[in-house]
C-alpha cells in the first residue's frame, strides 16, 4: 500500500510561487512580442471630420495615425506632402530617427526604403523633386502631435522628411515649417522602434502607408 505523503507548507508555498512564475513568464512572452496589444486603432470611416480633404491616414505596425493637415499656414509644404502622398511615395519607408518620448523622423525616399537602406546615407535622402522654402509661423505651437518638415542647417531645405513629436517643444516654434497635427492615434508612434544610445535606429520599424482620406 502506497503512503499519501503530504506537503509541507513551505513545499506549497515554493510550488505556488513556481506556478505564479510560470504563469507571469508565459503572460509576458506574448505581452512582449505583442507591443501594440493595448493600443487603440482608429477606424477613419467611423470618425467625422470637418476637413476631410485635408486628412492623412498614416499606417504603422501598431495602427493608424490620422494627421489634420494646415494649408493655410504652410501651403506649399502641405503641397509637397500631399503630392508625395498621392505617389505612395512614403510607403515601405523607415522610420529612420526615433527619439523616445520626444519624436519619430520619417520620410528619406531615396535611402530609408524597406530592403534598399543605406545606413551610412539615411537621412541625407532626397525625393528627387527640389527642396522647397521653408514656412515657419511664430504663432504655430508646436504641442504634443504635431507634424513638421524636417531640414538641414539651413532654411528652405525641406524636402520629403518629416517629423511628428510626442512632447511639447516650443523650441521649434519659428523654426521648422508645420504642416499638421496628429488628432488621433499618437499612441502608435510611442511604440515604434528606438535605440538607447543613438537616435538612428538599427532594423527601423516601417511606415507601411499613408493615404489621403479623400483621394
Amino acid at each position: 500500500m502506497i503512503k499519501k505523503i503530504k506537503a509541507s507548507k513551505s513545499e506549497k508555498i515554493i510550488l505556488i510561487f513556481i506556478l505564479f512564475l510560470g504563469t507571469f513568464s508565459f503572460s509576458s512572452f506574448f505581452l512582449i512580442k505583442d507591443k501594440c496589444i493595448f493600443v487603440k486603432n482608429y477606424d477613419p470611416k467611423k470618425i467625422n471630420f470637418k476637413n476631410p480633404n485635408n486628412i492623412a491616414i498614416l499606417n504603422a505596425e501598431c495602427g493608424n495615425v490620422i494627421i489634420e493637415l494646415n494649408p493655410d499656414i504652410s501651403p506649399n509644404g502641405v503641397k509637397r506632402f500631399k503630392t508625395l502622398i498621392t505617389a505612395k511615395s512614403y510607403d515601405n519607408v523607415a522610420f529612420h530617427r526615433v527619439i523616445k518620448d520626444k519624436l519619430v523622423q520619417a520620410g528619406d525616399l531615396e535611402f530609408g526604403k524597406k530592403g534598399n537602406i543605406n545606413y551610412g546615407k539615411i537621412g541625407t535622402g532626397k525625393s528627387g523633386l527640389g527642396t522647397i522654402k521653408s514656412e515657419v509661423d511664430e504663432k504655430f505651437k508646436y504641442t504634443r502631435g504635431s507634424v513638421g518638415l524636417a531640414r538641414s542647417l539651413k532654411y528652405d531645405t525641406e524636402d520629403s522628411q518629416f517629423f511628428i513629436i510626442l512632447q511639447d517643444e516650443p523650441l521649434y516654434e519659428g523654426e521648422y515649417t508645420p504642416i499638421g497635427k496628429v488628432i488621433y492615434g499618437i499612441e502608435v508612434l510611442e511604440k515604434i522602434k528606438y535605440q538607447n544610445k543613438s537616435e538612428y535606429v538599427l532594423r527601423p520599424d516601417f511606415i507601411n502607408s499613408i493615404r489621403m482620406l479623400v483621394n
